[in-house]
């Protein structure tokens, strides 16, 4: 495991080894953590803030962006980190997780107090105090090297990730999607964050295309079904049209009744039509589902979370 750092003798505590390479721990002795515990995928941006948590054992969060970007989803249990460009051969991955013990309201100065008693020092964060860091035995990576906010998880999800987009747990509507195009390797961005017009959006589904950008949304009957919701996807929808967006709305009936011979099919054509995905493989092959055949069990098939997810 990650030792605390505590003066003079840290360099005995280097060798005798930091990392626990656990893929699953136990929170308590005996006991392992529940599938549906609540995991954040928060951002290290300076090499300082690993430190902070391996050696310190605790992470801070500003309030007003927990407020923002994590309300319904807080406080986690887990904290994961994934790592930004700045950790160069480890970078756009998470390798190291630990246990939230505890979460409390601080000043930026009660964090730092050697740093200038400024307005900067008046802020107030959340401080999660840590377990000790532990490293997956397989990292999970981003495809495309891509920029988070923050990503709200469960255990069984963080466990089975293969990549940065298994972790995504916004709606059983666009895990079903997600595991559809998965199954025919078609791999868009899940939960995308991107700047149109001048306002902030998150993409349920962004495609890179050759010669376009596609965005797929999934359309939950009760939360669009809300006259102010389809007032705001009116703009939103505006927004990424005029950005260069091309969208394609699915709903609740269709992805559940209509996903293999409606939804799928014109995914691929407009896919087709935007010259084909950006990746090694330009154009998606053509897909003529059989509802009757064989299908591969899932990440979000009802199954136990593997201890060495593929």
């Amino acid at each position: 495991m990650f030792l605390r750092r505590t003066g003079a003798g840290h360099n005995n505590e280097r060798a005798a080894g930091m990392v626990n390479r656990r893929r699953e721990p136990e929170k308590q002795l005996g006991q392992k953590p529940p599938a549906r515990d609540e995991v954040l995928v928060s951002i290290l941006n300076h090499p300082r803030d690993l430190a902070l948590a391996r050696d310190h054992h605790w992470y801070r969060i500003p309030v007003r962006s927990a407020d923002k970007w994590l309300l319904r989803r807080w406080p986690p249990q887990w904290l994961t980190f994934y790592q930004t460009s700045i950790f160069g051969r480890e970078a756009f991955a998470i390798r190291y997780y630990a246990p939230v013990l505890h979460v409390r309201q601080v000043l930026r100065r009660e964090l730092f107090p050697d740093q200038p008693r400024d307005e900067k020092a008046l802020q107030r964060y959340y401080q999660l105090i840590l377990g000790p860091l532990q490293q997956l035995d397989r990292p999970i990576f981003s495809r495309r090297r891509r920029r988070i906010i923050f990503i709200p998880t469960t255990w069984q999800k963080f466990m089975s990730a293969a990549e940065i987009n298994d972790l995504s747990d916004e709606s059983p509507l666009e895990d079903r999607l997600w595991a559809e195009l998965k199954r025919h390797d078609l791999n868009p961005e899940r939960q995308e964050f991107i700047t149109a017009n001048g306002h902030d959006y998150a993409l349920d589904f962004a495609f890179y295309c050759a010669t376009g950008r596609l965005d797929v949304e999934t359309d939950g009957d009760t939360w669009h079904s809300d006259p102010h919701r389809i007032s705001e996807d009116n703009l939103r929808d505006n927004d990424l049209e005029t950005g260069g967006w091309k969208l394609l709305r699915f709903n609740t009936s269709q992805l559940n009744d209509q996903i293999t011979d409606y939804c799928l099919p014109t995914i691929i054509k407009n896919l087709q039509r935007l010259g084909g995905l950006a990746e090694d493989r330009l154009i998606p092959r053509d897909i003529q589902p059989d509802p009757s055949g064989p299908s591969q069990m899932s990440l979000f098939d009802d199954q136990s979370p593997p201890v060495n997810p593929s």
